[in-house]
């Protein structure tokens, strides 16, 4: 495995860097108190062209290939430079669980009709998977889908879905066949105003709040055939195959973010002084500033690995799950440690240290929960 970076693409990260920073950082602060989604940041990262290294052409893609190692560096530059996790979070859930299975599973119709406009912005796309009685276990799904003459008949609700209040387009599994449990799975591509579907209102969460979670709705909702994605019964597989891809990226912006908090507070225990000398003099602080390397470190060889392989196209089940277990726990924890170096004034909202802490605990539990993870670790192992 190769991980060094062309002088292209660390330009790129570079760039891009500086357009977060420049452009993505406005306002973060009330953005987060009032729940509100930028339509505008999401607008300037089309004009940059973030959304377009999830498509391909003829699609709005700049490439005949997603590179998944440029999309990388792009999102953990984002995680760096862009103070609102949310945006970047957001972007990731609609390029890899939206616009990755179009490209690989959807008709040539579906690809026209679907990827241009979710690359140049007049599209927002959403993944619905998660029910309420079907998270960890999600293929235990009760939403399903009748077949009728020229379609489908889907009835159930999604629940927990990124940018679901939204959405323009939703990539919806349901259950055609629930005898045969998780082979009976289908995907399928349900638009805004398909009589029959409903998206609720924002929902208030402790973190992630400028980016919309919602559920999606279906009372006899009537799907055309040609909005099946990939065939009948396999959203198993379609499923399985995005979640590696987005167990990669979706996190990307996280270890972004860990880098940014870790200079953030090497800078502030320096200048902090206490008994007349800086704090990071002092044992406890130092080692935890160690600690919040290591993660970090560890955090970026198994990201890479992870986004290696699958430019490979190669399989990365246990390398995803053991990225996402390590990246989204390091994340938490070294939130943690930065509220510990930076004392008291980490506590007020208005300082930004302790948003990414609430931002932080969502990602043990979405994308698969941590137990999740480990679960698929030791099954993999033989256990």
């Amino acid at each position: 495995m190769d991980f060094s970076w062309n002088e292209e693409q660390l330009e790129f990260k570079k760039r891009t860097i500086k357009f977060a920073q420049n452009e993505l950082c406005s306002n973060v602060l009330n953005a987060d108190k009032t729940s509100q989604f930028s339509t505008k940041d999401w607008k300037k990262c089309v004009a940059y062209g973030i959304q377009k290294m999830a498509s391909i052409k003829p699609y709005g893609g700049a490439a005949d290939k997603i590179d998944l190692l440029s999309a990388t560096l792009a999102m953990e530059a984002m995680g760096y430079g862009c103070k609102d996790n949310g945006l970047p979070f957001a972007l990731n859930a609609q390029m890899w669980t939206v616009q990755m299975p179009i490209v690989q599973f959807g008709s040539k119709l579906q690809k026209e009709k679907y990827l241009n406009g979710m690359a140049t912005g007049k599209l927002i796309g959403c993944h619905g998977l998660t029910e309420e009685n079907a998270g960890s276990d999600v293929f235990s799904m009760q939403t399903t889908a009748t077949k009728v003459e020229g379609g489908y008949i889907l009835n159930g609700k999604k629940c927990y879905i990124t940018l679901g209040p939204i959405a323009d387009i939703a990539v919806i599994f349901a259950s055609t066949n629930p005898k045969v449990g998780k082979w009976g799975i289908t995907g399928f591509i349900v638009e805004k105003g398909m009589k029959g579907f409903s998206q609720s209102s924002n929902k208030e969460k402790m973190g992630m709040r400028t980016v919309p979670f919602g559920d999606l709705m279906f009372d006899d909702c009537f799907v055309p055939d040609e909005n099946l994605l990939g065939k009948e019964g396999a959203g198993w597989a379609i499923t399985s195959h995005t979640l590696e891809y987005d167990r990669c990226c979706i996190l990307a912006s996280q270890l972004g973010a860990m880098e940014r908090q870790l200079e953030e507070s090497i800078a502030f225990v320096k200048k902090r002084k206490q008994f007349g000398k800086s704090i990071g003099e002092f044992q406890s602080v130092s080692n935890r500033i160690a600690d919040m390397k290591l993660r970090l470190e560890t955090s970026r060889l198994l990201l890479y690995q992870v986004a290696w392989l699958k430019n490979q196209d190669k399989p990365a089940m246990m390398e995803a799950a053991l990225l996402k277990l390590q990246l989204s726990e390091s994340f938490v924890t070294s939130s943690l440690d930065a509220m510990r170096n930076n004392g008291g004034r980490a506590y007020l909202s208005e300082n930004e240290i302790e948003r990414n802490l609430r931002d932080a605990v969502g990602s043990i539990l979405y994308a698969g929960t941590s137990d999740i993870q480990r679960n698929i670790i030791a099954n993999l192992l033989g256990l």
